[in-house]
């Protein structure tokens, strides 16, 4: 059983924004295969599921995305997963928009919401999708950019980039890591 988890912010008022795309992406992948994250559960929405013959939960934590690490630790935990089992997927500042960096492990490279799952998980060591949000323009806090809305401009390629996530998420389970990352990235 694979745990997929897609970092955001809960709440109206991050809909949309560039710190949510973990969470957009497994909407995606949610309706694509239909699982219903309806379950409440370790501090986040689950839903159980299956994609191409994988038994899979999707989890969107509910902790804000400097916790993130306490529901993931929760859920991997109760599933007793193994943390080769484990793909996170998260915005990228330093990811032109709508472009996909896969890796099989690394460091929080100063994303909280990693900081915290590295933390709370002990390693390092987990599958991860990178979902290209753009560097923040001079003078801006990264704190406003990151809580911003993607332009409008950026839709459609937005609308490319999670159907691309997608299938990257599928690959590294019907593939490999490795096999995702000369695809995708």
């Amino acid at each position: 059983m694979y745990i997929i988890a897609g970092l955001g912010n809960p709440g109206k008022d991050y809909v949309n924004t560039r710190h949510n795309a973990g969470f957009m992406v497994i909407d995606e992948l949610a309706d694509k295969h239909n699982i219903s994250l309806d379950t409440s559960k370790f501090n986040g929405m689950i839903g159980k599921g299956v994609i191409n013959g994988n038994k899979v939960i999707l989890v969107k934590p509910l902790t804000y995305m400097n916790n993130s690490g306490e529901c993931i630790r929760a859920v991997m935990d109760y599933y007793k997963a193994d943390i080769d089992d484990f793909i996170v997927v998260f915005d990228d500042i330093s990811l032109d928009v709508g472009k996909l960096r896969i890796r099989p492990k690394g460091s929080a490279g100063g994303h909280n919401g990693i900081k915290s799952i590295i933390a709370h998980l002990g390693t390092d060591g987990f599958k991860r999708v990178k979902f290209g949000v753009g560097n923040k323009p001079s003078g801006w806090d990264l704190a406003d950019w990151v809580l911003g809305r993607f332009k409008q401009e950026d839709e459609a390629t937005l609308k490319q980039a999670r159907t691309r996530a997608c299938e990257a998420v599928e690959t590294m389970l019907d593939e490999s890591v490795e096999f995702a990352m000369n695809k995708f990235n």
